[in-house]
């Protein structure tokens, strides 16, 4: 019985024990500790990873086949103009019309711009009158001449016949003799009139302003309305010339060449021209001469050059670079010629010249040892190690190494 009574008494609930703990704050934690762990795996996929290194890429360059040159030298310089002009009124005067804008092609002998003629008109008038007037007084003279040259022949039939005196007769031909030099001073006056007069035509003739060769107006420098002179007014406001104009058909380059390469370039040499305006356009040229001067201050010397190829594109004074080509050589004596790699994608590693090529994902680099040649310019000739098309990174840095992962870095204005 007691038994029993034990048993029922363990089964009793004790409503004042205290009640079990509760495991809400447990899971909260858990929660907390899984979101700190998500957020730190996303910092380093985002910025964790390895990203590559920044790098700038060039494209290598097949070197010409066949009959092709190589540079030997390259130099920059400007596009000029041998035949080019201010052109400028002979006499001062105030311009009364400009017949030019820039960009118009004019021709030999078109007018560009007229003065005010008033005063060259004048200055004609009168001479006009003045010849007009020396050839009136020859007409007179001539009448006169004429009546005195029949007296000094009709008294000198009656002087043979006795009727009048010697001394009559040798008055005649005086007056006859004076009235021949009044004729001749008066041609002579007539003649120095008809010069004065052509003098004054040119006059009127300089108030048109002509162009003195075909070309293209490249600036137009007066306005109706202003004094122009052909003297320099010092500081004033009066205006040396009309226009600029440039014949297009005699443009040339002219460049500097280092005193210390100067024997490299030779009279009637290839040359390549590249506008900085156009670096796709490859314009081929020629050396015309040397000048035999040098620039003591730049240690340079000045070479002309002309352009084989005429084209609206080439305007004065454009930058271009030139390459200096060597004579083509025969195809049995050529060597392999290789590629064209930019000389600041070739560095030394281990002694050796290497490069680093893209691989064909364009991620990661491969370290090429290179056989190199011949300097070409900015770029260097290499016989192995890379093929024509690879993508090589330009300034490699010093921690770059073989496998490296790469990006290309963003272009920056």
């Amino acid at each position: 019985m007691n038994t029993n009574a034990e048993l029922l008494k363990e089964l009793r609930i004790d409503r004042k024990a205290a009640p079990p703990p509760s495991r809400r704050g447990l899971w909260i934690a858990l929660g907390i500790v899984v979101a700190l762990l998500l957020v730190a795996g996303a910092a380093w996929a985002i910025f964790g990873r390895d990203r590559g290194i920044d790098v700038r890429t060039a494209t290598v360059q097949a070197i010409g086949s066949g009959g092709a040159s190589a540079s030997v030298l390259d130099a920059t310089g400007y596009v000029v103009a041998r035949r080019m002009a201010t052109v400028s009124a002979k006499v001062t005067g105030k311009v009364r019309e400009v017949l030019i804008e820039e960009g118009q092609t004019v021709e030999e002998g078109e007018v560009m711009a007229t003065l005010d003629p008033v005063d060259a008109d004048a200055d004609r008038a009168l001479a006009a009158s003045q010849l007009g007037a020396a050839r009136s007084q020859i007409g007179g003279v001539q009448a006169q001449l004429h009546e005195a040259e029949l007296d000094a022949k009709r008294l000198q039939t009656l002087v043979g016949q006795q009727l009048v005196s010697k001394s009559q007769y040798d008055q005649a031909v005086a007056q006859r003799d004076a009235l021949r030099a009044q004729l001749a001073t008066a041609q002579r006056n007539a003649k120095v009139a008809a010069d004065r007069l052509a003098i004054a035509d040119n006059g009127v003739d300089n108030t048109i302003v002509r162009a003195p060769f075909a070309g293209v107006v490249t600036a137009k420098a007066a306005q109706p309305g202003e004094i122009v002179s052909p003297l320099s007014a010092g500081g004033g406001f009066t205006r040396t010339g009309i226009g600029t104009i440039v014949d297009m058909d005699s443009l040339e380059v002219e460049v500097d060449v280092g005193e210390a390469f100067i024997g490299r370039v030779k009279p009637k040499m290839p040359v390549e021209a590249t506008l900085n305006a156009y670096p796709d356009w490859k314009i081929p040229a020629e050396v015309i001469a040397i000048i035999p001067a040098a620039d003591r201050g730049k240690a340079t010397v000045k070479v002309r050059i002309a352009l084989k190829q005429k084209d609206p594109r080439i305007v004065p004074d454009m930058g271009v670079r030139v390459s200096f080509l060597e004579a083509a050589k025969p195809e049995s004596a050529k060597q392999p010629q290789g590629v064209r790699v930019p000389s600041a994608a070739i560095v030394e590693r281990g002694g050796q010249d290497v490069a680093f090529a893209l691989d064909d994902e364009g991620s990661h680099v491969e370290q090429r040892t290179l056989k190199t040649g011949m300097a070409m310019g900015d770029d260097r000739q290499v016989l192995s190690g890379l093929v024509a098309g690879d993508a090589v990174v330009l300034d490699p840095s010093d921690e770059m190494k073989d496998g490296a992962k790469v990006r290309m870095a963003k272009e920056t204005e």
